[in-house]
């Protein structure tokens, strides 16, 4: 397992991050189309124990990947075949759209983060929606009822003005609902103008029920329906995402997503200036999305899933999160800095915690 951080520092920590991306997923890509995966699989498919059921659905692990590492549902089955209970696609927004110029992702690896203003690159709703049908179909008949969960999370389109947003994202919904096991509303990037706003109570709230009517006209069933939220929201507002929840009958709520925020970093001030703007992802979002999560909690008792992500790292990271009330759990960045491995040493060293809490 420790052979990947140095096999990083040797192959991809000089390199342009993207295109380190870009390699390494066309790397667990390969592995899978010649059919690697599936010997793969014995070892990294995550223990029966590990089964966790949230809002109707049964994951063989609360660990998934967050969205933003396949963007646009090119590798599902292969990011399934290395242990995660589900994979989160997207952002995807109605249109296609290239994002923002390059460089745009950038390492900090003293502190074990990533700043990215990527800006929703993706090739739209309607080219990706196939790709999550072929991807759910071929997993059903491959797992049965073990089969891992496939989210979509969807996003506003640049050039959509705001005003324009609801039919924007009634729009994705449309072609996306019918593929998704679950479906989350992303209105807390920072990476495109103006989209926080619509996390405002005023805002959100006809976008949400305008989501939730659409997924269950195009879908024809009820589709689970999460929001995900910002760590740089105040608590204040918070509580008022966990009361809209509530009230428009959402089925959970992702915290969080990156941070706009510079604070406490190891890295040399030159190279976090040079990153410039973008979300903050990784290690130094651990302490205030894990108290976002404390507090949704607290503000939603058990009428809501939570599921946490940022700064999440290892089985006891997990395992923190799910004692703090989350039923599911996200990571992202340290995949990048710890491989094709992660999720199922995590998955194992879960596990392992589990069955000596139970002993």
């Amino acid at each position: 397992m420790r052979f990947y951080p140095l096999f990083f520092r040797a192959a991809f920590s000089w390199m342009d991050a993207e295109r380190a991306h870009r390699l390494g997923f066309g790397a667990i890509r390969a592995v899978h189309a010649c059919g690697l995966g599936r010997v793969l699989e014995r070892f990294t498919a995550p223990a029966p124990s590990l089964r966790t059921e949230a809002f109707g659905l049964a994951f063989p692990s609360p660990f998934g990947l967050a969205a933003g590492f396949d963007k646009e549902g090119k590798g599902i089955e292969a990011l399934v075949e290395l242990g995660f209970g589900h994979v989160e696609v997207g952002t995807i927004t109605g249109r296609p759209q290239p994002g923002n110029p390059a460089p745009r992702l950038f390492r900090l690896v003293e502190d074990r983060a990533v700043v990215n203003r990527m800006g929703f690159n993706n090739d739209g709703a309607e080219a990706v929606a196939p790709r999550i049908a072929a991807a759910r179909a071929a997993l059903q008949e491959r797992y049965g009822d073990r089969r891992p969960v496939i989210g979509v999370n969807i996003g506003k389109t640049k050039a959509v003005e705001l005003e324009d947003a609801v039919d924007d994202y009634r729009f994705s919904t449309r072609l996306l609902a019918p593929v998704a096991d679950y479906l989350v509303v992303n209105v807390s990037s920072p990476n495109t103008p103006g989209l926080r706003l619509l996390q405002s109570v005023e805002s959100l709230r006809p976008l949400l029920t305008a989501v939730r009517e659409e997924s269950e006209r195009a879908a024809g069933r009820r589709v689970p329906l999460l929001v995900k939220i910002a760590p740089d929201l105040s608590d204040e507002d918070v509580d008022d995402v966990a009361r809209l929840a509530l009230e428009t009958g959402l089925e959970g709520i992702i915290a969080t997503n990156t941070t706009i925020g510079r604070d406490g970093l190891a890295s040399p001030a030159g190279k976090v200036e040079a990153a410039g703007a973008g979300g903050l992802s990784g290690a130094p979002l651990k302490e205030r999305s894990l108290a976002v999560l404390r507090r949704l909690r607290a503000a939603v008792g058990d009428g809501l899933v939570l599921v946490a992500v940022g700064g999440v790292e290892t089985a006891d990271d997990v395992r923190e999160r799910l004692d703090a009330g989350a039923s599911l759990v996200q990571g992202y960045t340290a995949f990048l800095y710890e491989g094709p491995f992660w999720a199922a040493h995590v998955n194992r060293g879960l596990a392992r915690t589990m069955a000596a809490t139970v002993a």
